[in-house]
């Protein structure tokens, strides 16, 4: 199955995520199909860049999003 999650990337405690599309048995910073956006938690308020289309596309074709980017797609306006 694909999903729609998060993958960490920054410093010691100054985490910075990307949103990917990734195969469900991937590990967290593993390998990915396709990257969505950004998500920075440490700036306010937090700041989201998600490409609304492509997320679309891929939630029509069958990606699972996380529940934690499920959220953000929300607050994205999707």
């Amino acid at each position: 199955m694909v999903k729609i999650r998060l993958t960490r990337l920054g410093a010691h405690k100054s985490p910075f995520y990307r949103i990917i599309v990734s195969d469900s048995r991937a590990r967290r910073d593993g390998p990915f199909i396709e990257i969505l956006g950004t998500y920075d938690p440490k700036v306010e308020p937090s700041a989201i860049k998600v490409d609304v289309e492509r997320a679309k596309y891929w939630i029509q074709n069958g990606a699972q999003p996380t529940d934690t980017v499920r959220k953000l797609l929300q607050k994205a306006g999707m």
